[in-house]
Protein backbone atom coordinates (compact mmCIF):
# COMPACT_ATOMS: atom_id res chain seq x y z
CA UNK A 1 0.00 0.00 0.00
CA UNK A 2 3.23 2.43 -0.26
CA UNK A 3 2.62 5.31 -2.20
CA UNK A 4 -1.21 5.26 -1.88
CA UNK A 5 -2.78 8.59 -1.71
CA UNK A 6 -5.56 8.94 1.83
CA UNK A 7 -8.22 9.03 -0.50
CA UNK A 8 -7.46 6.10 -2.62
CA UNK A 9 -6.76 4.20 1.19
CA UNK A 10 -10.17 5.43 2.93
CA UNK A 11 -11.79 4.27 -0.43
CA UNK A 12 -10.07 0.97 -0.50
CA UNK A 13 -10.84 0.57 3.40
CA UNK A 14 -14.81 1.63 2.74
CA UNK A 15 -15.00 -0.87 0.16
CA UNK A 16 -13.39 -3.43 2.58
CA UNK A 17 -15.75 -2.55 5.60
CA UNK A 18 -13.34 -1.58 7.36
CA UNK A 19 -14.40 2.00 9.14
CA UNK A 20 -11.46 3.77 11.02
CA UNK A 21 -12.49 6.87 13.40
CA UNK A 22 -10.56 8.70 16.21
CA UNK A 23 -12.42 8.78 19.82
CA UNK A 24 -11.91 12.85 21.02
CA UNK A 25 -12.03 14.10 24.41
CA UNK A 26 -10.05 10.97 26.01
CA UNK A 27 -8.18 11.87 28.80
CA UNK A 28 -6.28 8.75 29.60
CA UNK A 29 -6.59 5.29 29.32
CA UNK A 30 -6.17 2.59 31.95
CA UNK A 31 -5.53 -1.07 31.21
CA UNK A 32 -5.85 -2.86 34.50
CA UNK A 33 -3.73 -5.89 34.78
CA UNK A 34 -3.42 -8.32 38.36
CA UNK A 35 -0.51 -6.90 40.03
CA UNK A 36 -0.34 -3.14 38.06
CA UNK A 37 -1.82 -0.45 35.94
CA UNK A 38 -0.69 0.71 32.90
CA UNK A 39 -2.01 4.49 32.31
CA UNK A 40 -1.79 6.33 28.91
CA UNK A 41 -2.51 10.24 29.66
CA UNK A 42 -3.72 12.06 26.63
CA UNK A 43 -4.01 9.24 24.68
CA UNK A 44 -5.19 9.26 20.80
CA UNK A 45 -7.36 6.45 20.47
CA UNK A 46 -8.36 5.02 17.10
CA UNK A 47 -11.44 3.00 16.94
CA UNK A 48 -11.20 0.16 13.61
CA UNK A 49 -14.28 -1.49 13.05
CA UNK A 50 -14.17 -4.57 10.67
CA UNK A 51 -16.64 -7.30 9.97
CA UNK A 52 -18.72 -6.05 13.39
CA UNK A 53 -15.64 -6.19 15.37
CA UNK A 54 -14.09 -2.93 17.16
CA UNK A 55 -10.43 -2.28 17.75
CA UNK A 56 -8.85 -0.15 19.19
CA UNK A 57 -5.35 1.57 18.69
CA UNK A 58 -4.20 3.71 21.43
CA UNK A 59 -1.07 5.82 21.35
CA UNK A 60 0.78 8.18 24.14
CA UNK A 61 3.29 7.57 27.00
CA UNK A 62 2.67 5.58 29.40
CA UNK A 63 2.79 4.78 33.19
CA UNK A 64 2.93 1.71 34.73
CA UNK A 65 1.24 1.55 38.74
CA UNK A 66 2.22 -1.29 40.70
CA UNK A 67 -1.42 -2.44 42.76
CA UNK A 68 -1.53 -3.99 45.77
CA UNK A 69 -4.27 -6.84 46.67
CA UNK A 70 -4.88 -6.53 50.18
CA UNK A 71 -7.01 -9.35 51.20
CA UNK A 72 -10.96 -8.45 52.99
CA UNK A 73 -10.08 -10.28 55.90
CA UNK A 74 -6.45 -8.63 56.55
CA UNK A 75 -8.46 -4.82 56.54
CA UNK A 76 -10.97 -6.93 58.94
CA UNK A 77 -8.51 -7.62 61.39
CA UNK A 78 -6.16 -4.54 61.32
CA UNK A 79 -9.53 -2.64 62.21
CA UNK A 80 -10.54 -4.97 65.01
CA UNK A 81 -6.77 -4.93 66.58
CA UNK A 82 -6.72 -1.19 65.96
CA UNK A 83 -10.40 -0.14 66.20
CA UNK A 84 -10.04 2.70 62.77
CA UNK A 85 -12.71 2.29 60.24
CA UNK A 86 -12.08 0.57 57.16
CA UNK A 87 -10.57 3.37 54.92
CA UNK A 88 -8.07 3.83 57.56
CA UNK A 89 -7.02 0.12 57.98
CA UNK A 90 -6.73 -0.50 54.24
CA UNK A 91 -4.82 2.60 53.77
CA UNK A 92 -2.35 1.56 56.59
CA UNK A 93 -1.90 -1.68 54.98
CA UNK A 94 -1.16 -0.11 51.80
CA UNK A 95 1.25 2.21 52.99
CA UNK A 96 3.36 -0.79 54.41
CA UNK A 97 2.99 -2.84 51.64
CA UNK A 98 -0.03 -5.55 53.21
CA UNK A 99 2.33 -5.84 56.67
CA UNK A 100 -0.03 -6.92 58.87
CA UNK A 101 1.86 -6.19 62.19
CA UNK A 102 3.70 -3.21 60.89
CA UNK A 103 0.08 -1.69 59.37
CA UNK A 104 -1.58 -2.41 63.34
CA UNK A 105 1.98 -1.20 65.36
CA UNK A 106 1.79 1.82 62.44
CA UNK A 107 -2.42 2.82 64.08
CA UNK A 108 -1.47 1.82 67.48
CA UNK A 109 1.07 4.21 67.45
CA UNK A 110 -0.74 7.25 66.45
Amino acid sequence: MKGMNPKQMQKLMKQLGIKMEELEGVKEVVIKLENKEIIIKDAAVTVITAMGEKSYQIVGKEEVREVLNIPEEDIKLVMEQTGVDYETAKKALEETKGDLAEAILKLQES
